[in-house]
């Protein structure tokens, strides 16, 4: 596990700096606020609106902090569908950097502390239950060693580092496993919106929407495999 340094962004919420790559977890303009607008909003709100159904199936490359799993149980626990949660992480966080970080307290709503906690203390590799809405499996692996089933899910988050530090996760041999793996009507969020990076997901055949990004930054992208 490289060196992490937990750091305080402008919303209040925590993130972590890896001085190896000079590159943080998440936005310092907000953890929270980021986390909201890429993956909540223009992910599982907008997949919802489009194709109301019982149960969506998500893929997050990049398990991280937990933060975007915290506030996918947050917005299950809130309605009536059921998520099944599929997360990667080559690089899981020791428990006393786990402990530190105050997702639930500035997120704010009932049992996010013992979501959050439960989500880390799981074992990786099984899959558990982690509220009455929401199914979880944690797979302790790097995107690039792991096989993805065709069509298998719905909802992607695309949460890896930076293309400029971690290149090998964006390749287009990496991004075609990925592709194949959103089922139609199914889509990919991330908060890349570089030019590469969209005309590769184009040549994949997915439609690619560049939407307005988290304050500050100006674009993110969608991209969705059509019916």
């Amino acid at each position: 596990m490289p060196t992490v340094n937990i750091i305080e962004t402008e919303d209040g919420s925590h993130s972590l700096f890896v001085p190896e790559l000079d590159e943080t977890y998440h936005s310092s303009h907000g953890a929270v606020n980021e986390s909201i607008h890429v993956f909540i909003k223009a992910g599982i709100e907008h997949f919802v609106a489009n194709n109301p159904g019982e149960k969506i199936r998500i893929l997050e490359v990049g398990f991280g902090t937990g933060l975007n799993a915290l506030l996918t149980a947050q917005k299950a626990s809130e309605s009536a569908f059921q998520i099944e949660y599929h997360t990667l992480e080559a690089f899981p966080l020791d428990e006393d950097i786990v402990s530190t970080l105050n997702y639930p307290e500035k997120i704010g709503g009932d049992n996010l502390e013992e979501l959050f906690q439960e989500m880390h203390a799981q074992k990786w590799g099984k899959p558990f239950s982690l509220s009455k809405n929401m199914t979880m499996l944690k797979t302790h692996a790097k995107l690039q060693a792991t096989t993805l089933e065709d069509n298998a899910y719905d909802l992607v988050y695309f949460d890896a580092f930076a293309p400029s530090k971690q290149s090998d996760m964006w390749t287009l041999d990496v991004l075609k496993k990925v592709a194949d793996s959103i089922a139609p009507g199914g889509s990919l969020v991330t908060y890349c919106a570089r030019g590469q990076f969209k005309r590769d997901l184009k040549a994949l055949g997915l439609d690619v929407e560049s939407l307005p990004g988290p304050p500050p930054k100006k674009e993110m992208v969608r991209a969705s495999r059509t019916r």
